[in-house]
């Protein structure tokens, strides 16, 4: 897409005086580099850590510099804002530190990990809605009868300024960048960094990357106008948006190299191995920059890349579960099911066997009620967790020649 020089100048300006009043207030997040996926995509990655900024996502920056421009009668009134869930915490900490009351709207089904995180950064919590935008509606209802300052998560020039200025710290970290991907939303962090990195180096290639079923930036992009999608069936409830802002939409019109997407297992596996591999703690909707560098959504060969890792507020529950599918995925836990003798000691019998095989019974049930099996017999459930396939068949074959017949179960 076309990129005219200075014409976002006057943003640009902004993201600067951000850089200068943010630097006591939030973290100069590091810019990691990753063998592993370097290895994995033949690039140069890196990875910009805002997963590990204040109140765990970059969305602290935009609502610091925003209340900072706010007048002494706007402060007095208070702020009011929709989130769901990083927007929500950025304003609730900065509001705190700035001595300003703070109310949030949240969707209903809101993680409740950041509903917690929110109203313990001092705000009064709203649920309202089904989805971000009930939310912000009511936000916006809520600001013109109590004269509550609006503070948009995405559709303002001081919000966009204040994420901008994670691309002035990745040029300084890394001049020789050639390419910068960054998870789309509502569209303002990924057009501040745009902007900020555009206006000193036209030539970077700029990748907004959305989850392929809430993709309002792409949808809007390719139709040249704003779209509304629906749905929103997506594990990255972080960028699930369902109509992006104006003012990033005319943004990325002009410097996004391209807006892409990815599937939702992609971003899970993702996740996983991130966790594995780097030890490091991202959301869903935070690491989708970084899925379509491995997945080879963005081919990135040979370059300079850099994945923005925009949150790590993910639900502990909802890790857990990634988890456990992958290891499933991957062979690494397995699920056997058998038929054997309903009479003491067969049991026990099973259980030496898999412990004399080296490998770790996770969970084993038995089942009586199923009517299709004879009365002296039950099913044998067992989850295992094994080093590789080889163990699995070894196990399979002593259990065979035990006189037990287990076969491995998929879902």
């Amino acid at each position: 897409m076309a990129f005219a020089m200075g014409k976002y100048q006057h943003i640009f300006k902004k993201i600067q005086d951000a850089h200068t009043i943010l630097e006591p207030i939030v973290h100069r997040t590091r810019l990691d580099h990753s063998s592993t996926f370097s290895r994995i995509t033949e690039g140069n990655v890196y990875l910009k850590l805002e997963n590990l900024q204040k109140t765990g996502s970059f969305k602290v920056r935009g609502a610091a510099y925003a209340m900072s421009q706010l007048t002494d009668k706007e402060k007095a009134a208070g702020v009011i804002a929709a989130s769901a869930g990083n927007h929500a915490q950025g304003v609730a900490y900065a509001a705190t530190r700035m001595g300003i009351k703070s109310t949030i709207v949240m969707p209903i089904f809101s993680p409740i990990a950041k509903i917690h995180a929110t109203r313990g950064y001092g705000a009064d919590v709203v649920l309202h809605g089904t989805a971000f935008d009930d939310a912000l509606a009511h936000a916006k209802e809520t600001s013109e009868k109590t004269g509550a300052t609006f503070i948009h998560p995405f559709n303002d020039t001081d919000i966009i300024a204040g994420q901008g200025t994670i691309g002035l710290e990745i040029l300084e970290e890394l001049p020789d960048v050639d390419i910068i991907a960054i998870p789309v939303g509502g569209g303002g962090i990924s057009t501040g960094i745009a902007i900020a990195v555009k206006e000193q180096k036209p030539e970077v290639e700029i990748y907004g990357v959305e989850a392929n079923t809430a993709a309002s930036m792409h949808a809007s992009l390719e139709a040249d106008k704003l779209v509304k999608v629906t749905g929103m069936d997506t594990v990255c409830d972080g960028i699930a948006v369902k109509t992006v802002g104006d003012i990033p939409f005319k943004i990325a019109k002009d410097l996004f190299t391209d807006s892409v997407t990815v599937e939702e297992l992609q971003v899970t596996r993702t996740l996983f191995y991130l966790l594995e591999r780097a030890k490091i703690i991202v959301e869903p909707a935070g690491c989708v920059a970084l899925a379509a560098f491995q997945h080879s959504v963005i081919k990135i060969k040979g370059k300079n890349a850099v994945a923005v890792l925009s949150g790590g507020n993910i639900d502990m529950s909802f890790m857990a579960r990634v988890v456990e599918k992958e290891l499933f995925r991957l062979g690494r836990s397995v699920r056997l099911k058998g038929v054997i003798l309903d009479r003491v000691g067969t049991l026990n019998k099973v259980i030496e066997l898999v412990a004399e095989s080296g490998v770790s019974i996770i969970q084993i049930e038995q089942d009586r009620s199923d009517p299709d099996i004879l009365p002296n017999k039950t099913e044998c459930e067992m989850i295992l967790e094994v080093p590789d396939e080889s163990a699995v068949k070894k196990l399979l074959k002593s259990l065979e020649e035990h006189g037990f017949s287990f076969q491995v179960f998929e879902d």
